[in-house]
């Protein structure tokens, strides 16, 4: 997560500071914090190649929780924080964690999942205080009495980040750790610490959930880098602008959600922030609308920068601003990996002809305990993997993304899959069928609908309708959910008994040119 010479040469340097909070802990904090830590996962039977989980919103103890892992060889696993018990439950489970830590605020939620998860043998509460379980203890507490020097046996550790798939099911992202110390840099993250700018001194504004493997990655680059992480508790569009402005803030990585509700800010709030220190913005993680990124780029100038890639490292583009203003839409060229636009034979296709992105995989990986997934993302030869993304390569070689070849709907960024709320609708008593889906919104980009056949007697209209959307939001996190249900008298299945979801979304889809806002 960072390198301990850091804290020796600028002690006092702010390493993180609470966006909402003004704390600060410092590359001396930092280190003595995450030493200690360390040295509590071995206390708990850790050792190299193990693996922990973090269930917490974003916080001043986040940081330290995953930098013990990265100096302990351990995978942490950090999962979305608006995960339901059952969700969390799977991938405490699946990712075989030992510890979890989460804050007090998630602390009843875990203590519901940990009645299905025998193999925890301890939860940490950042600010829990007493509690009468003793699977739980005080996370300040419980780790306060471990010395603040590093451990005997450091290891490089790693994230094991979730991808969910069109199963629903969510798979966990494995990468080989070498048995190298903890300063060595896997190539995957020495190429984004040069795509993304990284330098000595840098100040780096992180908007989004530490959760997310983008944030988690430049957040623990900007620190490798000696840098300063403003860390936002939850995003706020005019907010952001003055942080930026407070802390001369040079680095930030958005996504394009962001950059739609900042440019909604009247022109008099925007106006207001001197946002001449930002060096580098960039953005990923879902397709950013033409017309908000030529705005953008008119008002930040030309520090606007674009990859695209996936959590299992298959390959990167990127481009400048000055490259997208020539080739608008354009998601960059290939600067990591060796990216092949293949049919559904594995056949190469021309330029201009879209088809499903394949790279001949860049970084080693697999699905943690999952080999039927992993073997379902590679091709037969085992040499190319793909993520589902469909797209093509102009004559200049930069990619354009057009479709996806499973229906994963992108809403302000973060992966939605649908078949676990199709899944769910259908046991409602009053459904006969459901269809799930992405459709256009201007400011996710996607929102989540369901199209459904009710059964018979059952009245379709806006009270079953907010009886569904309810039900949904009982059983899942509210970003897997519908916004809004549409009914339907026959669903559209092939003979096979396949649901044939294309014809109900496309015409969802009519006005737009990609599927892709």
């Amino acid at each position: 997560m960072y390198r301990a010479p850091h804290a020796a040469a600028h002690p006092d340097r702010a390493a993180v500071i609470m966006a909402g909070t003004g704390a600060v802990v410092t590359y001396a904090e930092l280190e003595a914090r995450t030493n200690r830590l360390a040295h509590f996962f071995r206390a708990q039977g850790l050792s190299r190649l193990d693996h922990y989980a973090i269930f917490m919103e974003n916080n001043d103890r986040y940081v330290e929780c995953c930098a013990a892992g990265g100096r302990a060889g351990l995978y942490y696993t950090c999962v979305n924080s608006y995960l339901k018990a059952d969700e969390l439950a799977f991938i405490l489970n699946n990712s075989e964690s030992r510890v979890v830590i989460t804050s007090r605020a998630k602390r009843e939620l875990v203590r519901e999942a940990l009645a299905q998860c025998p193999k925890i043998s301890k939860c940490l509460v950042v600010g829990g205080g007493a509690d009468p379980d003793p699977r739980f203890d005080d996370f300040e507490a419980a780790v306060a009495g471990f010395p603040d020097v590093p451990i005997a046996d450091e290891w490089l550790g790693t994230a094991m980040l979730y991808s969910s798939g069109t199963t629903g099911r969510p798979k966990g992202v494995l990468r080989p750790l070498p048995e190298e110390p903890p300063s060595y840099q896997m190539p995957l993250f020495a190429f984004l610490y040069k795509l993304w700018h990284c330098r000595e001194g840098m100040i780096y504004l992180s908007p989004a959930p530490l959760y997310h493997s983008a944030p988690q990655a430049a957040v623990s680059l900007a620190l490798q880098a000696g840098g300063t992480v403003i860390v936002m508790e939850h995003f706020d569009p005019e907010q952001y602008l003055e942080l930026v402005e407070r802390y001369r803030v040079t680095h930030s990585q958005l996504v394009p959600t962001m950059f739609s509700r900042m440019l909604k800010l009247p022109d008099e709030v925007r106006a207001r922030y001197d946002l001449s220190s930002l060096e580098v913005a960039v953005h990923a993680a879902a397709p950013c609308p033409v017309q908000v990124k030529e705005r953008m780029i008119e008002w930040w100038g030309p520090i606007v920068e674009e990859y695209y890639g996936a959590t299992e490292g298959l390959g990167f583009t990127a481009c400048t601003s000055a490259e997208w203003l020539a080739h608008r839409g354009t998601v960059g060229r290939v600067l990591f990996g060796d990216l092949h636009i293949l049919d559904a034979n594995m056949k190469p296709l021309p330029k201009g002809t879209p088809g499903e992105i394949w790279f001949r995989t860049a970084t080693p990986f697999e699905y943690f305990n999952d080999p039927q997934r992993t073997r379902a993302a590679r091709s037969p030869d085992g040499t190319m993997s793909t993520v589902g993304d469909v797209g093509f390569v102009d004559d200049d070689g930069f990619l354009y993304l057009t479709d996806r070849s499973t229906f994963m709907i992108i809403s302000g960024g973060v992966n939605i899959y649908p078949q676990e709320c199709e899944n769910l609708l259908i046991s409602h008593p009053k459904v006969a069928d459901a269809a799930v889906f992405g459709v256009p919104n201007e400011d996710l980009g996607e929102e989540v609908k369901a199209v459904v056949q009710v059964m018979p007697g059952a009245k379709a209209g806006p009270a079953l309708e907010a009886e569904l959307i309810d039900y949904c939001r009982e059983h899942l996190s509210h970003l897997k959910c519908p916004r809004s249900v549409d009914f339907i008298d026959l669903m559209p299945r092939l003979p096979t008994g396949k649901l044939y979801k294309k014809p109900l979304r496309d015409k969802y889809w009519a006005e737009h040119k990609s599927r892709i806002v």
